[in-house]
């Protein structure tokens, strides 16, 4: 009998490849073990254009209607990508979109398997990144100088009264100005979540910026995390809640966490800003395999969750796809985009049907790896005794029939 839902998911599909392995991974390991309740949306790239991106907000008010959601890696288009699909316009990431409603934090963290070892030789215990998903160069305002000229940052309040001015640089020739922000707020969320995520995991709390070179920019991200540490919030002393765990949180600069971590063992989570994030992330991930084996949710302060690969939509498959050729595409980071979903979907729900099959099916991922049954993108990486090459079909059906007899264990 399947296992049943009452509350539904906020599904989200998306393009290329991840969106074939999508169905692939709905046909094969969930549809046949739960009456799988979802409320759809098309985010793939020609449906954004046809409702003008409407579709990406409606999916982003849906969690928070529902709770959950789970996305399938979407395009963000570049000049080339609107040519290709006959676009409108260059359209804006759908997942900044997203994060930017939910005011939510990114936490990725790779999935470890005992085969493939981090090229960190210390690396025992995964290391989490928390990025920060507002603001910053992704939603910075450019200007391009033609000629000689003085570029300044100008304040004027609501009133219309020039509160600050101050000269930027003065160009003697051709050059390049940028201008970012950030809100208060969505720092503050960001700290929350933060240290909730880092008391919920029982790990210690890394915060790192760069307030020695930027002493109004990168120092108002140090002083509300220290606020938002050492005061009270809702009842709720962040401060006291770490000692009674016996976790730490500190703060340093960028640098200096990127000296400590090499040699550390792991098992913290880095909090970063939004591109320190970005970048941090793919080097984490890549350190200990691969995007593919990263996974990604973005948690919301109001208590909201999305769910979703940390890698693209992998584009070079999906041209070989088209032409009829099978493909080796890893599938884990979008299957665990799925087990965390449902996972969360049942805690909320009270579910443990529901929660104990996302356990199962994880299991059943790692040990089929383990077992060196991998695709292509983890010969060079996997130290399994005996490995076999497949394409992402038969690594699908062959996970199948390895989930079904640890289900039939329960």
């Amino acid at each position: 009998m399947k296992i049943k839902m009452t509350v539904p998911l906020v599904e989200m599909d998306g393009d290329e490849m991840t969106r074939i392995l999508w169905g692939m991974i709905k046909n094969t390991l969930l549809l046949p073990y739960i009456d799988l309740k979802t409320e759809y949306y098309d985010l793939g790239v020609k449906e954004r254009d046809n409702t003008d991106d409407q579709i990406t907000h409606d999916a982003a008010e849906a969690i928070k209607k529902y709770g959950v959601g789970v996305k399938c890696a979407t395009i963000t288009p570049n000049a080339d990508r609107v040519a290709e699909y006959n676009l409108k316009k260059m359209w804006k990431s759908p997942n900044g979109t997203i994060r930017s409603i939910l005011d939510g934090t990114v936490f990725r963290e790779p999935i470890v398997v005992s085969t493939i070892k981090p090229y960190v030789k210390t690396w025992r215990r995964p290391i989490i990144i928390a990025r920060h998903a507002y603001g910053d160069v992704y939603k910075d305002v450019e200007f391009k100088a033609m000629e000689a000229g003085k570029a300044e940052l100008v304040f004027t309040n609501t009133e219309g009264k020039e509160i600050s001015r101050q000269c930027i640089h003065e160009f003697k020739g051709k050059g390049v100005v940028m201008a970012m922000h950030n809100l208060d707020k969505s720092i503050e969320s960001f700290a929350k979540s933060c240290f909730n995520y880092a008391l919920d995991k029982k790990i210690d709390l890394w915060f790192s910026s760069k307030d020695t070179i930027s002493k109004t920019y990168d120092a108002n991200f140090r002083e509300i995390f220290n606020e938002v540490y050492h005061r009270k919030y809702e009842g709720i002393s962040f401060e006291k809640k770490f000692k009674e765990a016996g976790i730490t949180y500190f703060y340093t600069l960028i640098d200096d966490v990127v000296a400590r971590i090499i040699k550390s063992e792991g098992g913290m989570l880095w909090a970063c800003k939004n591109y320190d994030g970005d970048v941090m992330s793919d080097l984490v991930a890549s350190a200990f395999g691969s995007l593919a084996m990263m996974t990604s949710v973005l948690v919301s302060p109001n208590g909201y969750f999305e769910y979703e690969a940390s890698h693209g939509t992998v584009q070079k498959h999906y041209y070989k796809h088209l032409k009829g050729e099978k493909t080796s595409t890893n599938p884990m980071a979008t299957i665990f985009a799925w087990t965390g979903a449902l996972r969360k979907r049942g805690e909320l729900d009270g579910n443990s049907e529901l929660v104990n099959f996302a356990n199962k099916l994880e299991t059943a991922c790692i040990e089929t790896i383990d077992r060196g049954i991998i695709t292509r993108d983890l010969e060079i990486l996997s130290e399994a005794s005996n490995k076999r090459i497949v394409t992402s079909e038969e690594w699908l059906n062959l996970t199948a029939e390895h989930l079904e007899a640890l289900l039939k264990q329960m």
